[in-house]
């Protein structure tokens, strides 16, 4: 992020494969002293091979920090040592949470003091999360469970956010903006 803006919150949000982690991994470049938190977890081949190549595409200067539940307070431990945090992402963070809590009112509470821990975090943070509102209604009911609560969880984070861009077929398209930085 540029130093002269101030630190940021910047969700970015897009279906699968429209670029939107190559895009955080753009803005987060800017930053001097970065912070990569990871929320994957290599549970099968395919994972493995996922987190792999999304390593050898991140820069070896940034230091990877492994936050596949304890997300809020990854950023508030990191927040305070970094200049900026990129969060990838909350989709399986939202997912990870799902199977741990196995209590929607739990999960949104994580939400909740995600978006807190954002707010209070002196760096600046990129998230990056898909959209799984514009597709079809799932079929099970796990499904529809946890298209709303990661539909609620980008609700409460791009409350706290800043900026919020939206990635179709790799073009960004800024949904929200803010007139400054957070003071």
């Amino acid at each position: 992020m540029p130093e002269d803006s101030g630190p940021k919150i910047v969700l970015v949000v897009g279906g699968v494969r429209s670029g939107k982690s190559r895009y955080a991994q753009e803005l987060a470049m800017r930053g001097q002293r970065v912070a990569f938190l990871a929320t994957a977890e290599a549970r099968d081949d395919d994972m493995r091979q996922r987190i792999a190549r999304h390593r050898e595409e991140r820069p070896g200067s940034w230091t990877t920090f492994e936050a596949p539940v304890d997300l809020e307070q990854a950023v508030t431990e990191c927040g305070r040592q970094y200049d900026t945090l990129l969060i990838d992402c909350l989709t399986l963070w939202v997912s990870n949470l799902m199977e741990r809590e196995r209590d929607h009112e739990r999960v949104l509470a994580r939400a909740e003091r995600l978006a807190q821990a954002l707010r209070e975090t002196p760096c600046s943070v990129i998230l990056v999360s898909n959209e799984v509102g514009s597709g079809i209604v799932p079929e099970s009911e796990l499904g529809r469970s946890y298209r709303d609560l990661l539909g609620f969880t980008n609700q409460r984070v791009a409350a706290a956010a800043d900026e919020v861009i939206l990635l179709v077929a790799g073009c960004p398209l800024i949904v929200k903006q803010a007139m400054g930085a957070r003071a």
